[in-house]
């Protein structure tokens, strides 16, 4: 695991998760994120090779570490972070799933997404106003530990959105890993 510095940390979590606490809609959604790697320069150019030039092979080199975090956890089901149908047509394959895949996890795909304007075109403020855009399917999730998976953690509201789905149906605890952080 990246470890954050000291600057980012307030008490036992990072700022982000201190500001996302201290709202009341948001307490409690997430149990916590981490990522495994900090999303720098190379990063970001490996990851738009693999996301967006069909680099698939690439999944590969995060398979072990992957696999090994995932072993170690005490959950239920893991849960990539659905694309669209329309931005699954545009890649071809969901990035998340495939990770997990190479990692020789089964993912559980039981959110579906709507399709909205990319993630990386908008601000900050845009993605932490947005509207919920996923569904669950006609699943039990009572009393289940959740695991959510991205490739990225940016904002903290894509896993948030999903992780209060959730929630409100039922699971005990939603956590989520990421491959980087922003």
């Amino acid at each position: 695991m990246e470890e954050l510095s000291s600057d980012f940390i307030k008490g036992e979590q990072c700022l982000d998760c201190d500001r996302w606490e201290s709202d009341y809609e948001w307490k409690g959604v997430l149990r916590q994120n981490e990522s495994l790697y900090q999303y720098n320069d190379f990063l970001k150019e490996y990851l738009a090779r693999y996301k967006y030039r069909g680099d698939y092979v690439l999944a590969k080199s995060f398979a072990h570490t992957l696999k090994k975090y995932i072993e170690k956890s005490e959950i239920d089901i893991v849960i990539p972070i659905p694309l669209s149908d329309e931005r699954l047509y545009e890649r071809g394959f969901n990035q998340s799933t495939a990770l997990l895949e190479e990692a020789e996890v089964r993912p559980s795909c039981l959110l579906t997404r709507f399709h909205s304007e990319k993630q990386s075109m908008k601000t900050r403020k845009e993605r932490l106003q947005q509207e919920q855009v996923f569904q669950l399917g006609e699943v039990d999730v009572k009393g289940k530990s959740i695991l959510l998976f991205d490739d990225i953690y940016t904002t903290g509201t894509t896993l948030r959105q999903a992780a209060k789905l959730l929630k409100e149906a039922g699971a005990a605890e939603v956590s989520s890993l990421t491959l980087a952080r922003g």
